[in-house]
């Protein structure tokens, strides 16, 4: 029951997620992040479905393809008059090399068939991880400017470019909040190899899984940097330690 990801509970975190920062962050850009990743979440569940059934379609094509070449070999096989000895060496080595290329083609033409379903669902699996590598660089483009350093110095004069001040608390939980998108990211990208078994897609969804990782590793480095600034005190922000955040 606790062994495999439910893409239900995946779409409900993620809508739960983007109203709690919407709620907190009201018109900002990270909250149009969570709302573009539930709709992700949602297509991930059919995606996933998708790369989990059988395609008997394209199976029947495969093998249809397979077995019309067999034929073909072993009709052309039984329709050559084999010699019992050959003239020359030349002419043994010519007669080998054209029935081995014969051979090889046939190998390669049916491995090329037999694998159509599962390249085809690789391709698309790629296609959607390439989707979750792009909102998890942009996750890091709307944390990158929360230096929390700038608590530390003057407040700027006025409220340059209008952006609306942001309070050492708030940052914590903007972070946070980037935070547990990666961690949905990654939950979404294991989804798509839970039922479907391809080495090409696990390693990037290990790749995916990597990043956001590496990302949240950062973000936690600014949130324990942002507990030690507020610490001595007491945790409480003044308006001289707000800083500003892009909506």
């Amino acid at each position: 029951m606790y062994r495999s990801l439910n893409p239900a509970k995946i779409i409900q975190t993620c809508r739960e997620a983007q109203t709690r920062i919407a709620e907190r962050f009201p018109g900002s850009g990270l909250s149009r992040v969570a709302g573009e990743l539930v709709t992700v979440s949602e297509q991930a569940e059919s995606l996933s479905n998708w790369l989990a059934k059988p395609h008997w379609a394209l199976r029947v094509a495969a093998g249809t393809g397979i077995a019309a070449m067999l034929t073909v070999l072993l009709g052309a096989f039984l329709s050559v008059h084999l010699k019992p000895t050959f003239s020359s060496i030349a002419e043994f080595l010519q007669g080998s090399e054209a029935a081995i290329n014969e051979v090889v083609f046939i190998g390669i033409a049916s491995v090329f068939l037999f694998t159509l379903e599962d390249r085809l669902k690789r391709r698309r699996a790629l296609k959607a991880l390439h989707v979750l590598r792009s909102l998890s660089h942009i996750i890091d483009m709307h944390q990158i400017t929360k230096d929390p350093e700038r608590l530390t110095l003057a407040a700027p004069a006025g409220n340059a470019g209008g952006k609306r001040p942001l309070a050492p608390s708030e940052l914590i939980r903007y972070l946070d909040s980037c935070t547990d998108l990666l961690s949905l990211i990654s939950k979404i990208a294991a989804l798509y190899v839970q039922r479907f078994d391809d080495s090409g897609t696990l390693a990037a969804v290990n790749e995916v899984e990597n990043l956001t990782n590496g990302l949240a590793r950062k973000i936690w480095q600014k949130i324990v940097i942002l507990d030690r600034i507020l610490a001595p005190a007491g945790g409480r922000a003044g308006p001289e330690n707000e800083i500003s955040r892009p909506v």
